[in-house]
């Protein structure tokens, strides 16, 4: 942080690490007590970036860029947070995006998730690496349930998957597009002696978190990607059998024709995930999508990659007003929210800061992240003099 104000010499500050998530009075607590309890690889999943971490570090200093101007003796004794997306209403400007790995930071954690959306009135992605079938996520009640496609292997996979969504009445398929290749996690690989084979002193430095190896993985079992398995060979069909079999079948020639076959088949919303260029939100509206979602995937595909916060206001004027801009890569604070409406965004999706409140605490966790992600976005917008979520523009910035 940027001349951070320092304690003084007879403080010493700390974020809440341990108790219950009602505790935590940010996402950074909530991140605090997550490290705390995860061993260190599945730490680095979740916090790390591509190369030297410049678009993870980029997405936060991006925030920097903008001043706010609040305006004063306004009347704001009601605030609306909700918003319209696809015809519908959302009790709150965000949702919770669509992360892999979620069995590893809590058991059953993509149900997690998935209810604390359902509670809080927002929708949730699901992604093609959870570790929980399409299924098992659509049963939960009143869930406003998207899915997250990656492609790998042959047509035949995306389609079953594509097919499936539809009859569990997924409301939107969300198609990323920009992991033709996996980015270079180098932080990631490091816990690891190969493809699928975690290091010695990792596996080690497990067993200093005896609470997260009994309740993650002794009492559950490793977590699987059963909506995977189908299609990898036998005897891969583990968690990280399944990861490498992935990785290496990969769609590199993926294009805006494959695109188009996909837009075909799947008849309902369909978002386009991780545009990070202006012409290709207008390719995307050429291509029939409803939607894009604005990403760099948190950082952790190109190192230097623009922040999505800056694309948000050439991508609604290239768009136009209707086209859903949503936008996600670090958000990690109401008045964050605030500046991306502001600067044309329909709504923005959550990654680290929901999976921080999962790992720290499962449910209770994730639900504690929206209410903070919530107070916050109110009481930013009340100290602008806004009271409604249509009224944010760029005349809140100095």
């Amino acid at each position: 942080m940027r001349n951070a104000p320092q304690p003084l010499p007879h403080q010493r500050r700390r974020h809440v690490t341990s108790g219950s998530p009602a505790r935590a009075q940010s996402i950074d607590d909530l991140r605090a007590m997550a490290l705390r309890r995860l061993p260190r690889f599945s730490a680095e999943y979740l916090e790390g970036g591509a190369e030297e971490e410049r678009a993870l570090h980029g997405n936060r200093a991006a925030f920097d860029d903008y001043r706010l101007a609040p305006r004063i003796l306004r009347d704001i004794s009601s605030v609306d947070l909700s918003t319209n997306l696809f015809g519908r209403p959302m009790a709150l400007p965000f949702g919770i995006g669509p992360t892999g790995f979620n069995g590893l930071l809590w058991p059953d954690g993509d149900r997690a998730l998935a209810q604390a959306a359902a509670g809080a009135g927002v929708p949730f992605g699901q992604s093609t690496v959870s570790n929980a079938t399409i299924a098992h996520i659509a049963a939960v009640p009143g869930l406003r349930h998207w899915f997250q496609l990656y492609c790998y292997g042959p047509d035949t996979v995306w389609q079953s998957l594509v097919d499936t969504a539809q009859q569990q009445g997924c409301e939107a398929l969300v198609v990323t597009v920009d992991t033709p290749v996996i980015g270079n996690r180098e932080w990631d690989r490091r816990n690891y002696a190969g493809p699928g084979r975690i290091s010695l002193s990792a596996k080690v430095d497990t067993l200093f978190h005896p609470g997260w190896l009994w309740r993650t993985i002794l009492q559950p079992g490793m977590p699987r990607f059963p909506n995977l398995e189908p299609f990898a060979p036998e005897g891969q069909r583990d968690l990280f059998g399944v990861a490498a079999w992935s990785s290496s079948n990969m769609r590199t020639e993926m294009d805006w024709a494959m695109l188009g076959r996909i837009r075909a088949r799947w008849p309902g919303k369909l978002l386009i995930k991780g545009i990070q260029h202006v012409d290709d939100v207008r390719l995307a509206v050429d291509a029939g999508a409803d939607g894009v979602v604005l990403s760099n995937h948190g950082g952790r595909q190109v190192d230097r990659a623009i922040a999505p916060l800056h694309l948000i206001a050439p991508a609604r004027a290239a768009a136009g007003p209707d086209f859903a801009l949503l936008v996600d890569s670090g958000f990690r604070r109401g008045a964050d929210v605030v500046m991306a409406l502001a600067l044309g965004a329909d709504a923005v999706l959550l990654g680290r800061a929901t999976a921080y409140g999962l790992a720290a605490a499962g449910p209770a966790g994730a639900a504690r992240a929206l209410a903070i992600l919530a107070e916050e976005t109110r009481r930013a917008m009340q100290l602008l003099g806004v009271t409604r979520v249509a009224d944010l523009s760029p005349a809140i910035f100095a």
